[in-house]
């Protein structure tokens, strides 16, 4: 890692330190009268953080291809948590086992593929292939093999059950570490600026000859300058950066949203039935307030402009609601609080993640969007 990506890391552990001693603090100091719900949810938010910080930093000083393997680890436990919420038929389960262990796992390796290689050997971009093995060959083929078990109770059920498992747990979220395979170009002000080679004074010299002996090549120093112009490769560190970039406001959305949503600064509740803690306010605030945290980190990122990380900051905590309301909304439907209990705190994977599956294919169009045009 570079030493931007040293500093980053060490923001998020100091941030991480202070925020655990001020909700131990007030969770000693009842007197303050701050409720008590609130301090343990922040409790338990930050004891997830602690996890997830220290799950990214052990992958991310293992390599890229590690890093790739525990969002797969991830995917898997999420889908699973998905699952055994929407019971299946036993004619589903060879299927299941199809989408677990075969489908599931290939799409990470799909994401995990050096893009060079891929040319080189495929000629086609890699992008192409991850971003439509899940939506176009899995969702054609996965209805057919139910119908081909002979079970049709439910049919339509079933397979859009297990569709939108896929979608948001495995498609979705493997859009995330898609980000390490990415061509992630600097701006100019940072490490990939052009360099221009020494050109020696004999070439100099060589030029000046050409062009006075009339012998037909118009060559210049110039000319020569721009030719031997050497582009520098970005640092590994960027893409590193720009998916701890993501996770870190994608979480930060979340906090924002609910500290907004309280009733001391809210009073709009969108949709009570699925959710009575989101409010109007505390979207809308908690994506202004994600906006400005990603202009303060703004040159932790690639892109030139500050505007486009302050963009991509409210962009992603709209989708990170918008993942979350959709994954509540599942759990009343089936009639639990929570999907698992595997974090304490949020009780599941799923729970932690909602926000992220949903955030990470627009993230990962407008970072393509932004540097590609």
């Amino acid at each position: 890692m570079d030493h931007y990506s040293i500093c980053l890391l060490l923001g998020v552990l100091v941030t991480l330190l202070a925020v655990t001693s001020i909700v131990n603090i007030l969770r000693k100091r009842t007197a303050l009268g701050i409720d008590a719900a609130l301090i343990e949810t922040l409790r338990s938010r930050v004891r997830s953080w602690w996890l997830l910080f220290g799950m990214l930093v052990g992958a991310f000083l293992c390599g890229h291809i590690t890093t790739v393997i525990l969002f797969a680890l991830i995917s898997f436990w999420a889908l699973r948590e998905y699952i055994t919420l929407t019971p299946t038929r036993p004619a589903d389960h060879l299927t299941l086992v199809l989408v677990f262990f075969l489908c599931t796992p290939f799409q990470f390796c799909l994401v995990a593929i050096n893009p060079e290689w891929f040319l080189k050997v495929f000629n086609i971009a890699p992008y192409l292939v991850f971003s439509i093995f899940v939506p176009v060959y899995v969702f054609l083929l996965l209805p057919a093999g139910i119908a081909i078990s002979g079970d049709s109770k439910q049919f339509l059920e079933r397979v859009a059950k297990i569709q939108v498992g896929l979608l948001i747990c495995v498609y979705s979220l493997s859009f995330a570490p898609a980000l390490l395979t990415m061509n992630v170009s600097a701006p100019p002000s940072k490490e990939h600026q052009t360099v221009t080679e020494a050109i020696p004074p004999d070439l100099e010299k060589m030029a000046a000859d050409a062009i006075q002996g009339g012998n037909g090549f118009s060559v210049t120093a110039d000319s020569l300058r721009k030719e031997t112009a050497v582009p520098l490769q970005p640092f590994r560190g960027e893409a590193l950066r720009l998916l701890f970039f993501f996770v870190l406001i994608v979480q930060a959305g979340d906090v924002f949203q609910y500290l907004w949503s309280q009733p001391a600064v809210s009073r709009h509740v969108i949709a009570p039935a699925i959710n009575s803690s989101r409010t109007w306010e505390g979207v809308l605030g908690g994506a202004a307030t994600t906006s400005v945290l990603s202009i303060a980190l703004w040159w932790v990122t690639p892109f030139p402009y500050w505007w486009q990380t302050a963009f991509l900051g409210f962009t992603v905590s709209i989708m990170g609601f918008a993942g979350s309301l959709t994954m509540s909304a599942i759990k009343r439907d089936r009639g639990v609080k929570d999907y698992g209990s595997l974090i304490e705190g949020h009780n599941g994977i799923l729970d932690r993640i909602d926000s992220m599956c949903f955030a990470a294919p627009v993230f990962y169009h407008l970072v393509w969007f932004f540097l590609h045009t």
